[in-house]
């Protein structure tokens, strides 16, 4: 079998002839940026042929790079096979999650009261005139003869209770026995809240003596190589049983690996950690347990179970305390997931006596709309837009990135995460760019880019070499090649604007829908909470500018952070809350915006820049 080598990482691996290079990264454990399921439509997965026989470029790769690019050897990983050994140079991909991690201290103060229960017990030795089984002697301490406890435990307590003289501690979950340790270990009891997202997974360490997050860490999703949106990943799921399980297996490995590096930082024992309490849409659950996702997709959206599950962690592989529970809060429908749910209890929403709207703007876009005594929430198809994924230059909120873009002093100006060489576009930036445009007189409400030939006076002397024609109409140039860190102009395409216009109008579209189920107008609304990285980073000027979010006045606007992630840390922190969560699915209204015949109306609307 052939051999590729990837550079700089020093990654080697054997593939049959005929293997896609994105298939042998993924092969090789490397993630190689993509947004199309290696459909070649977003031109994203660059990477350099060093060594090796160099064919004809596909016309995808003729239509994403340069014939200076392919001239130097830059293909698209997911158009190319390997026929022979070869040497393939990856980009190293930028960290795009600090802002994700600096945003998960949301909630001030967690309340504790954990459903994990440590207690020392110091046993009577047996003898002679108490024979009593040493299950039985440990459970007849505590008081609980009921408790369950896996064969693993008993197994090894004869030993433990004789080397330790009879002095341990137990874990206890509800009616179960996780762990007996030795000594006295009441004081180290911790558990894991994840936020299971679409494009990132963030997992906090949290002391549940006290509920405190003392550590977090975050990664990209490496289903991510499978399509940036979950139906990308529903269709390659249900294509095969191994598809499934290999869904499955690279969501679980990321999240191992961020236990592991939190339990670096900390230096907390794995057997220490008894819980880890989750949340994500609703296939990412199913991906996570490893459930079909399958008739999540089509009409009329039905997923395989809403309720919150439990099971153990060795049954998923998750390398906490071997009898260590994982939990998976509560779906409210096929695309209302467990994340709303963390939304609701972060923000209190079922609990607000306000007219409240919450927002989480992520690679989906779901709604909830407190009103008038009403809890209500749906989905829209907003696509990965503003992730910086369909974009032309998009990418996430990594260094070198271009966050926000200004009409300054009669000019466009841009600036970059870290004040690097810009090297794409994220979301926040996205946003901001159509706004300057709009105010530059760039782009006209519908839009479309002005058109210079047709239009010369509309357009300033000086943008007239910025705004060119490009392959699929206008396109503005925001970062000339000589400034750039990739060595190409950085630009905003036509094709971007209308990715953002159908992001930004499916959005506003809900929201309006959620609006007018609940018989007021957003002029009646008190506050709009905006959730997620994006929500925190966005500005709200440029987000009124484009009419992504309804006409209030800024103060009425206010960013929550992570508030799925938050309300995961909150049910693993508290009994009640957990509980809280399990009931929320019965008392929201779920509005399936397929079936509305107004939503389309609205949305068409929705979609012009105001």
């Amino acid at each position: 079998m052939p051999k590729v080598i990837f550079t700089p990482q020093n990654k080697e691996v054997e593939v049959e002839k005929g293997t896609d290079i994105l298939k042998a990264a993924d092969q090789a454990g490397l993630y190689i940026e993509g947004d199309c399921a290696g459909r070649g439509t977003c031109g994203k997965c660059r990477v350099k042929l060093t060594a090796g026989e160099n064919t004809e470029p596909t016309s995808s790769e003729k239509k994403h790079l340069s014939a200076s690019d392919l001239e130097k050897g830059w293909i698209l990983a997911c158009q190319r096979t390997v026929e022979g050994n070869m040497t393939i140079e990856v980009p190293v991909q930028k960290d795009a999650h600090l802002r994700k991690t600096s945003l998960a201290g949301g909630v001030e103060k967690l309340e504790c009261d954990p459903v994990i229960e440590k207690i020392e017990l110091k046993l009577d030795r047996p003898a002679v005139k108490d024979q009593t089984a040493d299950l039985e002697r440990l459970l007849g301490k505590l008081g609980r003869p009921d408790l369950e406890i896996s064969t693993r435990e008993i197994a090894s307590l004869p030993k433990l209770l004789r080397g330790n003289s009879y002095n341990v501690t137990a874990a206890i979950s509800g009616n179960r026995i996780i762990s007996v340790e030795p000594g006295n270990t009441t004081e180290q009891v911790y558990g894991l809240a994840f936020d299971i997202g679409t494009t990132t997974i963030m997992g906090s360490l949290i002391d549940l003596t006290d509920a405190s997050v003392i550590a977090v860490s975050a990664t990209t999703n490496p289903q991510n190589a499978y399509g940036a949106d979950v139906i990308s990943r529903i269709t390659h799921a249900s294509e095969s049983a191994e598809n499934l399980k290999q869904l499955q297996g690279k969501v679980i490995e990321a999240v191992n690996k961020i236990i592991k590096e939190l339990m670096k930082e900390t230096r907390v024992a794995r057997d220490r950690i008894y819980e880890l309490v989750a949340v994500g849409n609703t296939t990412m659950s199913h991906l996570f347990m490893g459930i079909d996702p399958t008739y999540l997709a089509p009409a009329p959206f039905i997923p395989a179970y809403s309720r919150a599950l439990e099971v153990e962690a060795g049954e998923l592989g998750i390398r906490i305390n071997p009898g260590g529970r994982v939990t998976f809060l509560p779906n409210i429908a096929g695309y209302v997931g467990s994340d709303t749910v963390g939304v609701i209890l972060a923000a209190g929403m079922d609990q607000r006596s306000d007219r409240c709207a919450a927002i989480d703007i992520g690679t989906n876009g779901e709604l909830v709309l407190k009103a008038n005594g009403r809890l209500m929430a749906c989905s829209t198809a907003a696509g990965p837009a503003f992730e910086g994924a369909q974009i032309k230059h998009g990418m996430r909120a990594a260094s070198g990135a271009i966050e926000s873009v200004d009409y300054l002093d009669g000019d466009i100006v841009v600036k970059t995460i870290d004040d690097a060489p810009a090297c794409g576009i994220c979301g926040s930036g996205l946003i901001d760019g159509a706004a300057a445009l709009l105010d530059a007189g760039l782009v006209e409400p519908s839009g479309r880019f002005v058109n210079p030939e047709e239009n010369p006076d509309k357009v300033a002397d000086h943008f007239k070499k910025r705004l060119r024609k490009g392959n699929g109409g206008y396109e503005f140039i925001l970062v000339n090649a000589e400034e750039s860190d990739s060595g190409e102009d950085i630009v905003l395409t036509q094709g971007d604007l209308r990715e953002l216009q159908l992001a930004k109008g499916a959005i506003y579209a809900g929201l309006m829908i959620l609006l007018k189920e609940a018989g007021i107008s957003e002029t009646d609304l008190d506050k709009v909470l905006l959730a997620g990285a994006f929500g925190n980073y966005v500005r709200k000027e440029s987000a009124l500018k484009i009419g992504l979010l309804p006409q209030l006045p800024l103060d009425n606007i206010i960013a929550v952070g992570n508030a799925a992630g938050d309300g995961s840390k909150m049910a693993l922190a508290s009994k009640a809350i957990r509980n809280r969560a399990a009931g929320l699915p019965e008392k929201v209204e779920h509005l399936e915006l397929s079936t509305r015949p107004d939503f389309q109306d609205i949305f068409v609307d929705a979609m012009a820049f105001q």
